[in-house]
């Protein structure tokens, strides 16, 4: 009988994206304390966050070659220990260029998540359970730790203090990295856990790229594969609308329609609620349409389709809608758009799949950058024509774009497996 260890693994990659997520967002329930006990501005606060996605874009990149040579296991773990220092070090940060310095490197220690996290779905799990699996790591994962990081951060705010509130999340890295040294394996055969009939079930399920448990990157191959550049370019589509309501929804909220902040908050769960339901119903129709139609378009096109509805689902927002439609359209984009929230990281693994955490890595830099560029592209907006309406605009016609994108330019893999292996020396 088959052991089923490896949704143990799949796990341990779930709840460390959930951790990485509340600690990212921490900050943003601590303003107040922070501009009061170091003195810095709001705009200054403004300037933190940006350093948080720059660390992070210029990391993710670096770091998929990381895990690639030397594996998840290596790499996570370091990562680990850094941003729970990090976050450990932020109540004691003294000064508005401390805090710089802490959140770019946490900024940094968070960004192999993704990219760990797609080689070891594709070195743990076999093809058809991947569609599901990077929906839960890249999409419930997500919109799930935003569903529950206000109602926990602010708990423990009120019970130990906001500087016990960034403790208490270092102690949470701490812990899972405990728990990752014991269990946590970069292939299923390094595992002792791992009977012969379950390892069996993983190989049979596997292509050409999973014989490999740690090589060198290949520059050349991955800059100039069109398949992950047009992976690159949805992701970075999809992510301006991500980081845009991240940042500004409740802003949005409560400038359009008087709300007070709790009011916004609760508001504000709709959409990522939706997320979760979208992410849900990615993975599971990604992992049919790959049974009946196993071609990297077939994944693409549910992606485009995806995109496009998120981007018309906005259209609503430029003519002045109400507040329930505002939720309402809101809701619906965000909710199509986190249909595509795992399936990136399957579409990166299909584009590179000898080269699967430095693929992750090239995406999610394409990810990170839009999380530098939508928040300041908002703000611009606003600040300048005293309206969301435009910022929106901008949001539906990237999607839009996106959509077409991978709906029209992707073009299959022609090389074999054979081939496949041959290039990767496996």
């Amino acid at each position: 009988m088959s052991t089923r260890f490896r949704f143990v693994t799949l796990g341990l990659v779930v709840s460390l994206i959930v951790i990485n997520y509340i600690d990212r967002s921490a900050v943003s329930y601590a303003v107040g304390p922070l501009e009061e006990a170091f003195g810095i501005t709001t705009a200054q606060y403004g300037i933190i966050s940006s350093v948080f996605s720059v660390g992070y874009m210029v990391a993710a990149f670096l770091s998929g070659p990381l895990v690639d040579r030397f594996g998840c296991r290596r790499v996570l773990l370091t990562a680990v220990v850094l941003f729970s220092i990090t976050t450990a070090l932020i109540p004691v940060a003294g000064s508005f260029a401390g805090l710089l310095v802490i959140r770019l490197l946490l900024g940094i220690g968070e960004a192999p998540a993704f990219p760990a996290a797609t080689r070891t779905v594709s070195r743990w799990l076999p093809v058809r359970e991947r569609g599901v699996a990077l929906a839960l790591c890249g999409g419930v994962a997500v919109s799930g730790s935003l569903l529950i990081s206000g109602p926990l951060l602010t708990g423990l705010m009120d019970v130990i203090g906001w500087r016990g509130m960034f403790w208490t999340l270092a102690v949470f890295g701490v812990v899972w990295a405990v728990i990752a040294t014991a269990l946590l394996r970069d292939l299923p055969q390094e595992s002792r856990r791992v009977n012969a009939a379950e390892r069996e079930l993983i190989a049979s399920g596997q292509e050409a790229e999973a014989g490999s448990g740690r090589a060198p990157v290949r520059w050349r191959p991955l800059l100039t594969n069109r398949n992950l550049w047009v992976v690159a370019g949805g992701y970075f589509a999809w992510g301006f609308m991500f980081w845009g309501f991240m940042y500004w929804l409740p802003s949005f909220l409560s400038h359009a329609y008087g709300l007070s902040v709790k009011q916004a908050g609760a508001f504000s769960i709709a959409p990522w609620a939706c997320g979760i339901v979208g992410a849900l119903a990615g993975g599971v129709i990604v992992d049919r349409v790959y049974r009946r139609s196993p071609k990297i378009r077939s994944r693409f096109g549910v992606m485009g389709v995806a995109l496009l509805l998120a981007g018309c689902s906005l259209v609503p927002l430029a003519i002045a809608p109400t507040l329930t439609v505002a939720v309402i359209s809101i809701s619906l984009g965000v909710g199509f758009g986190f249909v595509t929230g795992g399936i990136w990281w399957v579409a990166s693994i299909d584009a590179a799949p000898d080269q699967p955490g430095s693929a992750a890595g090239f995406a999610d830099a394409a990810f990170a950058s839009s999380g530098i560029v939508a928040p300041s592209v908002m703000g611009f907006i606003v600040s300048s024509t005293g309206s969301f309406t435009s910022g929106f605009v901008v949001m539906a016609g990237l999607a839009v774009a996106g959509a077409l994108l991978m709906l029209l330019v992707p073009r299959e893999r022609t090389s074999s497996p054979e081939a496949a292996t041959a290039a990767t020396g496996v």
